[in-house]
């Protein structure tokens, strides 16, 4: 399999789709409101998980945002029927995503794959939520306390460690999802997700 590289391509909506796509949002927010052995190794790539374990930023370009939730939303139906917990849920993995400087339709892939959308799957290995983290990062990056089902902390943990990955393995997808997955020299990980992304999430 050619190794995949990770290099952002933004999306210019149309004025059209953005009218539609505001007025549904309106509507929205108006109503009642598998992973294997992720190996963390040496200090250094655990002091930048450290540091990066914080809040990120909201959507802000709201044009773009309003376009890409409801995009989002409509291909997640076939997993969360209610709209505005998808709507919640991608706003969640935009921000995480974006702060970890990750494609928000590759992290929703990664986590069909994980967990399809189920936020309380716990694999057999003990991996924990949405994007399926096992319990001894808690304890590696210094966050003992924090709870693997919350969908935040689920989130950015997931995208602060694949982050992390693909700066290890200087952008190399393939390879970093596969130390996601505890899996690195195969492929069927890696090809689950791109199969996952480039089907269901992402527009080119």
């Amino acid at each position: 399999m050619k190794p995949v590289s990770y290099t952002k391509n933004k999306q210019n909506p149309n004025w059209v789709l953005y009218i539609l796509c505001r007025n549904l949002l309106i509507i929205a927010f108006l109503l009642p409101a598998w992973a294997g052995a992720q190996q963390p190794n040496n200090s250094l790539f655990l002091q930048s998980l450290q540091t990066n374990l914080h809040p990120a930023n909201r959507l802000t370009d709201r044009f773009e945002a309003e376009v890409w939730l409801m995009d989002m939303s409509q291909r997640m139906k076939l997993f969360i029927a209610d709209p505005q917990k998808r709507i919640q849920l991608l706003q969640m993995v935009h921000r995480e995503a974006s702060h970890a400087k990750l494609p928000p339709e590759l992290v929703l892939a990664l986590i069909q794959t994980e967990s399809s959308f189920d936020r309380f799957a716990v694999s057999s290995a003990g991996a924990q939520g949405l994007m399926q983290i096992m319990p001894f990062w808690k304890d590696v990056i210094g966050q003992p306390d924090d709870n693997l089902i919350d969908i935040k902390t689920n989130l950015r943990y997931g995208s602060t460690i694949l982050n992390r990955y693909l700066e290890r393995e200087s952008g190399n997808l393939t390879r970093a999802l596969a130390r996601y997955n505890g899996s690195l020299g195969q492929t069927w990980y890696p090809e689950r997700v791109f199969e996952n992304w480039h089907r269901h999430w992402r527009n080119d």
